[in-house]
């Protein structure tokens, strides 16, 4: 993997742990301002930052060790 290729691959790892970190800032809203209201849309939420970790665990483990 070239020096190109490797800043990348860092900044895609990057902006998936970012993706996450807001979906689940999503979810900690909800359960922290309107839990009794929108708990309905906490599986779906739930899945996205399920989702979006293993995306992030995805391109991290490209990364050379």
């Amino acid at each position: 993997m070239d020096e190109t290729e490797l800043k990348a691959l860092e900044k895609e790892v990057k902006k998936r742990k970012r993706i996450a970190t807001e979906l689940a800032s999503e979810v900690h809203d909800l359960v922290e301002d309107t839990l009794w209201t929108d708990y309905e849309q906490l599986p779906a939420k739930a899945e996205r930052v399920y989702q979006a970790c293993l995306a992030w665990a995805e391109a991290k483990s490209r990364l050379p060790a």
